[in-house]
Order: structure tokens, then C-alpha cells, then sequence
């Protein structure tokens, strides 16, 4: 089980041009989240929702302060990245593009460990097949069965059906409900829209359009949960009201442009 504390993480990105001034993405975020849980950092466009995630995979670092994540006997945790584009090399197989990442274990162990979660994310027959062969939605399923054939401590996602149609992200929303109770990983989810955190989620870190966090709200539902579920509407509608309290409190977007409100 993973352990991730951010302590004050603030990142800064330097002006690209005389006449511009350096963009604040993050401005002070403090949190932690251990065990097996599923937080959601939910927010306008632009509030430094994926920049948070990658100072996490450590491919940005902080301005200031500090991000520590720790595995098993506290150690550094493994983490698995999927992105809102799956990202296959297409000139690989499904069997292949996830054998790729993987970083232990004999040729045929690092197969049986690909085969086992491309099993678990129902196309345990397509691992010969290539990208261009499979919808947008299956694609997805093959980069989520990737992330975590590398047995994750930490699974990031960042907006991982944005790009997909109402129907096939509604069936994803189901089926990752499944996957994070049979996979163990902790997962730290970023989207911009409520309805789908208030689904995945049992705590979701609301984010302002100035890069802080504004309410830290536990969602104790039961799984499974339906988008038509009365206690998912309701408690998406509050959350709505949430978002529009908290753009009269900070005074609406900051300067780089993003949006005022997510949205369902």
C-alpha cells in the first residue's frame, strides 16, 4: 500500500518570453493519502491538476516544498502512470507494449504477468493484436492493464477518458470501480469533471483555479456506483455548489486563462 505526503508543493514556470510573466500552476498543496484509497484532485482547466501529477511521477519537480511517496516497509513506492492518450507504440502488439515496461522478472514471467491483466481488463484475446486494430476504449484498457502489470503501489491517472464517448467512458467509469478493488493500488485520479469523481472516488481533493486546495470532501458510498444513483446525483450537485462558493470566495480564475468552472 502506497503512502504519499505533499508538503507544501509549490511550482512555478519560468516566463517563455520578455513580455510575459512566470505562470504559478501550483501554489501551496498539503495532503496525504495512504492505504487503499481512491482520491480524486478535481478542478478547472489550468488549476495544476496534472502538474501536480507529475511532480508525484517526478517528471516535474517543485519550486518549493516536497512530495514523498512510500511502497511497502518504506520503501520508494513503484508507480504507474496511465495518461489520457493510452500512448501504445504502434509497431507493437498489446502483448508487447506492455511486456515493454515491465522491469523484473524472465521473458515468459514478465508474459504470464502482461497476460494476467490484460485478463482483468476483459481482452485476455487481444494480446496479439496492435493499436490501430482496437477502439479508443480499448486502447485505454490496454494502457491502464500497462500501468499495472508493473504491480503498482500508486496508480496515477490523469483524465484517462477525456478523450473517449459518453457511452464507452460510462462503461470505463464502471469497469475501473472493479479494477482498483481487485488490483490493490492506490490511485490518484485528476479530472475536471464531478459526476465522475464523485463515482470513483471515497475522498476528493477539490482544487481552485489559484492552485490550492479549497475543501478536502470524503465520500462514503457503497460500491458499485451509478451515474443515476440518487446519492451520486445529490452529492455531485452539492459539490457543483461547492465549486460555485468557492469561485465567488477567490475571485474567479487567476491569469492564465483557465476556466471558471468544471463541469459534469
Amino acid at each position: 500500500m502506497a503512502k504519499l505526503v505533499a508538503r507544501n508543493v509549490r511550482k512555478v514556470f519560468p516566463a517563455r518570453s520578455g513580455g510575459q510573466q512566470p505562470v504559478v500552476a501550483i501554489e501551496d498543496v498539503s495532503f496525504e493519502m495512504e492505504g487503499h484509497s481512491f482520491v480524486s484532485l478535481v478542478g478547472p482547466s489550468g488549476c495544476g491538476k496534472s502538474t501536480f501529477l507529475n511532480i508525484v511521477s517526478q517528471v516535474e519537480k517543485p519550486s518549493r516544498g516536497s512530495i514523498e511517496v512510500l511502497g511497502e516497509s518504506s520503501k520508494r513506492a513503484r508507480i504507474g502512470y496511465v495518461f489520457q492518450d493510452p500512448r501504445l507504440l504502434p509497431w507493437k502488439n498489446v502483448m508487447d507494449n506492455i511486456v515493454y515496461v515491465q522491469d523484473a522478472g524472465s521473458k515468459a514471467e514478465r508474459r504470464a504477468q502482461a497476460q494476467r491483466y490484460l485478463d482483468l481488463v476483459g481482452l485476455g484475446d487481444s494480446a496479439a493484436m496492435y493499436p490501430g486494430q482496437l477502439s479508443g476504449g480499448m486502447q485505454q484498457r490496454v494502457g491502464i492493464a500497462r500501468a499495472l502489470s508493473i504491480d503498482p503501489d500508486l496508480l496515477l491517472m490523469d483524465e484517462p477518458f477525456s478523450h473517449l464517448d459518453a457511452i464507452t467512458a460510462r462503461t470505463m467509469r464502471e469497469e475501473l470501480q472493479r479494477l482498483w478493488k481487485a488490483a490493490g493500488a492506490a490511485i490518484l485520479f485528476v479530472t475536471h469533471d464531478v459526476l465522475e469523481a464523485v463515482l470513483l472516488s471515497n475522498r476528493v481533493l477539490m482544487m481552485s483555479s489559484h492552485g490550492v486546495i479549497y475543501r478536502d470532501i470524503t465520500i462514503d458510498l457503497a460500491y458499485p456506483r451509478l451515474q443515476t444513483d440518487h446519492e451520486v446525483v445529490t452529492l455531485q450537485a452539492d459539490i457543483l455548489e461547492l465549486f460555485e462558493l468557492m469561485e465567488a470566495e477567490t475571485g474567479g480564475n487567476r491569469s492564465n486563462g483557465s476556466e471558471a468552472a468544471p463541469g459534469p
